[in-house]
């Protein structure tokens, strides 16, 4: 049999193996398990994708289990722009968890191990816990109270438990091995005292299970089968076999944790401590900012659920960490707009154009195609009048031979309407073009039926009537980073990667037709690219966010 039809990555035949070796199907069991002390980002669609798709193949339930044991940087905030980003996705789970609703089954575990004397309460700093754990060549340096008697780490943890100690002043940690290879086994802290309220269960615990203790516990409580996970928790698989393995009267039956390559994006900061950084010091107007490569910036900025699976359809799953080029990400949104966005158009930089033999009280409608792409859009009316808007880049006073715009003598086509020839230009006093005139071919309108109407010309520019136009904002985005590797800029911090010119507001004026457009709506504005509507528009005030451009241009300007 053809194994490209049976397997879709290296982790979906690792669940095909298991099935054939008796594994119960009906005990297939994902999940998808993020901390919410922050949005989700486009790294995280990586494991979302598997997971659910996994469940989905197999009709095997995904639970969403948040990993909350830190209160310090949690919030509700991120819980539900969590739940709301994964929504949008279309992704829908099974059971909705939480690390926080086995707290109490945590604690008993954890007296169990210190009974066992594998866990016992150190009372030093973190500076010296750290100081001790020694590198991949030195061994670490066995703590002073690794041998506290049983009765004595029980009275104190119970204590820390109550809110008798100051945060900081004791931790629990498991008795392992400080000469460990591995350098996670070397007595982990599992337990500390935190002081902040805890956005399920408010002030009820002060003492807080670390996420090493709490992961691979929450996996086995909740019978997940296959635990997957990126690279950088690999090691951490040891770590949590000895914890299940040293419980007493615990099955053999442990989750099966596989890893895979997490995404990297070139351009990009996949770190949410990174990304933290940048909301935090208004790098960025928060963690949804269109800039951001967060799912909620994404989607602020016009991505699509159906682009942002294909790119990750599209980059796949590897056991080895590579770099994806930003520009497959592009190509993947462009690929899905160019079907489904109606075309309209918006002239970014206007400059009047003035048709000098068009009459001047004539009101006259063109009919433009909706989207190409789908005629079943049908088509719109759009006012022609004497005087327009053009891009002003769309005209040269004189220009050479390869220059198919406007200029003076030449023709061009406007879209979907007349021929028209440039004449001539008004000036400033500073010698700036502030309007253009011409001269229309009245015989020439697109769609006519004459001879004239089919004639053809080199240039097709787009335009808006003057006199029945709307003006609008649009925020011009590029990428956040000018560094392919900001994350990995030797001797400086990330920062020093951040693009001062990633957004850049402009005043527009745009067809009249788009003025009862609602946030979210994505258009393609002809020749420019796609834009969506911001999520702050309102009716009079339209604010439009810059998806992609048509076509890759950021090789051009570097």
């Amino acid at each position: 049999m053809d194994k490209k039809k049976t397997f879709e990555n290296f982790i979906d035949l690792i669940i095909l193996e298991d099935l054939k070796k008796g594994f119960d199907k009906k005990d297939l069991k994902f999940r998808f398990p993020p901390e919410p002390n922050g949005f989700l980002h486009i790294g995280h669609l990586k494991a979302l994708d598997l997971n659910f798709s996994l469940g989905k193949k197999y009709s095997a339930p995904v639970n969403l289990r948040f990993d909350d044991t830190n209160p310090s940087k949690e919030s509700l905030e991120y819980v539900n722009a969590i739940k709301r980003d994964i929504k949008w996705l279309g992704y829908n789970w099974d059971n909705e968890c939480y690390a926080s609703d086995y707290f109490e089954i945590l604690y008993n575990w954890a007296l169990i191990l210190i009974e066992n004397k594998l866990a016992y309460i150190d009372s030093q700093d973190s500076e010296t816990i750290a100081s001790q754990k020694g590198t991949l060549n030195k061994p670490g340096v066995n703590s002073p109270y690794r041998n506290r008697s049983v009765k004595e780490n029980i009275k104190i943890f119970e204590e820390m438990k109550k809110g008798l100690y100051k945060e900081g002043e004791h931790v629990l940690r498991a008795k392992i091995d400080m000469s460990s290879s591995n350098l996670l086994m070397r007595d982990p802290i599992m337990y500390r005292v935190i002081f902040k309220n805890h956005h399920r269960l408010k002030n009820k615990w002060c003492l807080f299970p670390m996420y090493d203790w709490t992961h691979g516990q929450s996996d086995y409580i909740e019978k997940i089968s296959h635990s997957l996970c990126s690279l950088e928790f690999e090691p951490h698989r040891d770590l949590y076999e000895w914890f299940l393995n040293k419980l007493d009267g615990q099955p053999k039956k442990y989750p099966k944790q596989r890893e895979f390559a997490r995404l990297n994006l070139s351009f990009t900061i996949m770190s949410k401590r990174k990304l933290a950084e940048l909301v935090d010091n208004g790098y960025v107007k928060g963690w949804d900012d269109p800039r951001m490569p967060t799912i909620s910036g994404l989607r602020r900025r016009g991505y699509t659920p159906e682009a942002l699976k294909k790119f990750i359809k599209t980059a796949g799953i590897s056991k080895r960490e590579n770099l994806i080029d930003v520009s497959l990400l592009e190509y993947c949104i462009r690929e899905n707009l160019n079907k489904v966005a109606n075309r309209v158009m918006v002239v970014l930089d206007p400059i009047k154009l003035i048709i000098t033999n068009y009459p001047k009280n004539k009101k006259e409608k063109v009919q433009i195609v909706n989207n190409p792409e789908d005629l079943n859009k049908g088509a719109r009316e759009v006012s022609f009048s004497r005087e327009i808007y053009i891009e002003r880049e769309d005209f040269m006073e004189i220009a050479n031979r390869k220059y198919f715009r406007l200029t003076i003598g030449k023709e061009v086509r406007l879209k979907s309407a007349y021929i028209i020839k440039a004449i001539s230009c008004n000036k400033d006093n500073n010698g700036n073009i502030k309007e253009i005139l011409c001269e229309y071919d009245p015989k020439s309108k697109s769609g006519s039926g004459t001879s004239e109407s089919e004639r053809k010309v080199k240039g097709t520019i787009h335009w808006v009537s003057k006199t029945n136009s709307l003006d609008a904002e649009v925020n011009l985005y590029d990428r956040l980073f000018k560094n392919e590797f900001p994350e990995k800029t030797e001797g400086k911090s990330f920062i020093e990667s951040f693009n001062e010119n990633s957004l850049k507001k402009i005043k527009v004026k745009a067809e009249i037709s788009l003025q009862n457009s609602k946030a979210g709506q994505i258009f393609q504005f002809q020749r420019k690219g796609y834009f969506v509507v911001d999520d702050e528009s309102k009716k009079g005030n339209l604010i439009f966010n810059r998806t992609v451009e048509l076509r890759d241009n950021w090789s051009k300007k570097n």
